[in-house]
């Protein structure tokens, strides 16, 4: 197994990386459930992690790059104009974070241009740290992933998630086919069913209802694990991804084509 050679990693993915683990210190030492949670304008909870995991990153990226934009979670948009704009969820699955749940993640991501090009996912409670820059492959500490080469539909793993527009959307019947096809069917949920798609451990994550902070990170380390990553139609991501099909590459082109009744 290959593993990563620290001499290639650019000096915007160690901001990353290091943003992530201080990210992680902070998140782990709240996780014992001594944090106050309120609730933000769109009905959903954010705690003191939250906040403090979302300045620590912040500061450590900005420090070192002053011109680029910021887009976080709990903080909003600076630099509307930047060429290189990065995205933070500092906490990733918050809801399940307040409940204890292991699923929740830090997830940094630069965009360059409207292509994301640079991305770290840190599931902290399952010490997991997972990696991608454009070019230079996908890494799970510190190890190189890919994804598998399984097509057969009646052998895949489909992890799904947030499947409430779908629900109500003609493409719920069109999911049903694939579920009653597949050889197994999980909800991982959050980050850790992509980190299992880009390591090959399952083969298929279909989601909706989320956005760019969400997979910005994941999308590029799915895809230079060799997979394909769009939203539900087959559009790439940008700004505005609110659903996702993320596969295999022979999968993904069989899965959208029976998902066509998905509207948006």
């Amino acid at each position: 197994m290959e593993s990563f050679d620290d001499s290639k990693a650019s000096e915007e993915l160690r901001a990353a990386l290091e943003a992530a683990r201080a990210a992680a210190v902070i998140s782990r030492n709240y996780y014992s459930g001594d944090f106050t949670v309120t609730t933000k304008e769109d009905l959903t909870p954010v705690t003191q992690a939250d906040v403090e995991c979302e300045q620590c990153i912040r500061e450590i990226i900005l420090e070192r790059f002053p011109d680029h934009g910021f887009y976080g979670e709990e903080t909003g948009r600076t630099r509307e104009d930047a060429e290189s704009l990065w995205l933070v969820d500092p906490i990733d699955g918050t809801k399940g974070f307040v409940r204890q749940y292991p699923f929740f993640s830090t997830q940094i991501a630069l965009m360059r241009n409207g292509r994301i090009v640079l991305g770290v996912s840190s599931g902290t409670m399952m010490d997991e740290l997972a990696w991608a820059e454009e070019g230079q492959g996908a890494w799970l500490n510190g190890e190189r992933i890919s994804v598998s080469h399984i097509r057969d539909i009646d052998r895949v793993a489909v992890s799904t998630g947030n499947l409430k527009s779908l629900a109500r959307s003609d493409g719920w019947s069109q999911l049903g086919d694939i579920v009653a096809h597949a050889d197994r069917i999980r909800g991982y949920g959050d980050f850790y069913h992509y980190h299992l798609l880009a390591s090959g451990k399952i083969e298929a994550v279909i989601e909706s209802d989320v956005n760019i902070l969400d997979i910005a990170a994941l999308s590029i380390i799915v895809t230079e694990a060799g997979g394909v990553f769009t939203d539900l139609n087959g559009a790439a991501v940008d700004l505005d991804t609110r659903s996702v099909l993320a596969a295999n590459p022979a999968l993904h082109e069989d899965y959208l084509l029976r998902l066509r009744g998905w509207v948006t």
